[in-house]
């Protein structure tokens, strides 16, 4: 229910978030398996889930975060204890 108010242990942290549910659709097998495995680590299906896609998401976060300081980095670019001179010349590189 959109607006409702409920409150959700992540990481140890009791947090209090705005909750909408949403549907879903799985196979019946899979399903099975999550009920078993949310049973196992005595939470819901929902938390479970809430977690997973938490994690996912972070882990998508963090890779684009990542992305942008490689590009920042190769825009930069790298020392390479050459100071910018090179101690031979293209031709001689490339000498044929």
């Amino acid at each position: 229910m959109l607006g409702v108010t409920d409150c959700t242990d992540l990481r140890g942290t009791l947090l209090h978030v705005e909750s909408q549910n949403v549907t879903l659709r799985l196979p019946r097998s899979l399903l099975r398996r999550v009920k078993v495995l949310a049973a196992e680590r005595d939470t819901s299906i929902s938390a479970l889930l809430a977690r997973s896609l938490e994690d996912l998401v972070g882990r998508d976060d963090r890779g684009r975060a990542a992305a942008e300081r490689l590009l920042e980095r190769a825009g930069r670019g790298f020392d390479l204890g050459t100071r910018g001179h090179l101690g031979v010349s293209r031709a001689d590189l490339h000498d044929r």
